[in-house]
């Protein structure tokens, strides 16, 4: 191998935490977390245990990490993109198009999610998650009011927990019943929906 193209350190190490996530994004997919370890990690991914927890630390971490990973860039396209109504509106709208691609990251997201409820170690990370969420969202909301584009009696706050509501439900019907959500045409539905009620008075 030639020095041009023998690989670095960090480039080693971002190729093995990849695989490593990605097998655990399989597991979690075919048998839901409480399957994980990081040894059948390691096993999926082709690396040992011991590399596992060299680079995660403990099970804790790893789903962490993997849940950022799953939620990261999931609406393409917003990255300089001023807060505000039309951010918003793209972000709905992008939100249930993603939706109807329901990749590997999609499903386990969701399925990490619904999981939350009964699995403590789940419950705080996303908790952290979808505050996240809702700050993203009440940016937005802020905006819009502060600039005239959205109503100032909506309430930031209310609203991001009404929107996550009904985005993650979306998905969690298209995770269930595919063939009957239908998000090509939900799209301009909720789009619409929330277009209108944020900005009648």
């Amino acid at each position: 191998m030639t020095t041009a193209t023998r690989r670095t350190q960090k480039q080693r190490r971002e190729e093995a935490e990849a695989a490593l996530l990605g097998a655990a994004a399989e597991l979690v997919d075919e048998q839901g977390v409480r399957a994980l370890t990081l040894a059948r990690v390691g096993e999926r991914a082709g690396y040992s245990r011991g590399l596992v927890t060299h680079y995660f630390g403990s099970k804790q971490t790893l789903i962490e990490r993997l849940a950022h990973a799953a939620q990261a860039g999931f609406v393409p396209g917003l990255d300089g993109l001023p807060p505000g109504l039309d951010r918003l509106l793209r972000l709905i709208d992008g939100y249930v198009a993603g939706l109807g691609r329901m990749g590997l990251l999609n499903r386990v997201f969701l399925k990490l999610w619904t999981e939350a409820a009964t699995a403590p170690e789940l419950a705080q990370v996303f908790r952290r998650r979808t505050e996240a969420f809702h700050d993203d969202l009440c940016e937005d909301l802020t905006a819009g009011i502060a600039d005239g584009t959205i109503r100032a009696d909506v309430t930031p706050r209310l609203t991001a927990i009404a929107l996550v509501a009904q985005l993650r439900g979306i998905g969690m019907q298209r995770l269930v019943d595919p063939e009957r959500v239908d998000t090509e045409l939900l799209r301009s539905q909720v789009t619409g929906h929330w277009s209108r009620a944020l900005t009648r008075t």
